[in-house]
């Protein structure tokens, strides 16, 4: 089967939808409300939809693997955003070295973990 995938789009819930859309357009995505319990967020082409929905096994099983050019211009912007004061349960986990690349870790502050990495070229 040959895919002619144009995008990619993951959909995942929030614990308070409102804190939330609040997060994501701090983290640098561009929201575009589709619907009052629905909104697509966006970078550069990427993107995945927020849902006014929370399932707590659900969420506590939901991981996003973006992928970045640059990890450490990516992890000083992301401790200068301050997320961690600003939202609780936002946690940052610093970069880790793989075989297979690096990458750096947060929490949203409905518990979604958000892997930011680029692979060994």
């Amino acid at each position: 089967m040959e895919h002619k995938a144009i995008s990619i789009r993951p959909f995942i819930g929030a614990k308070n939808f409102n804190i939330s859309r609040c997060f994501y357009r701090d983290l640098g995505f561009r929201e575009t409300v589709l619907f009052p319990d629905m909104s697509l967020f966006t970078t550069e082409g990427l993107g995945f939809y927020l849902q006014d929905a929370y399932v707590a096994d659900w969420i506590d099983n939901s991981m996003i693997f973006l992928e970045v050019k640059d990890v450490d211009r990516f992890w000083n912007e992301l401790v200068a955003l301050n997320l961690a004061a600003k939202y609780e349960g936002v946690k940052l986990t610093p970069i880790r070295q793989y075989d297979w690349g690096r990458e750096c870790f947060l929490h949203d502050p409905s518990g979604i973990l958000w892997h930011f990495g680029a692979f060994v070229k």
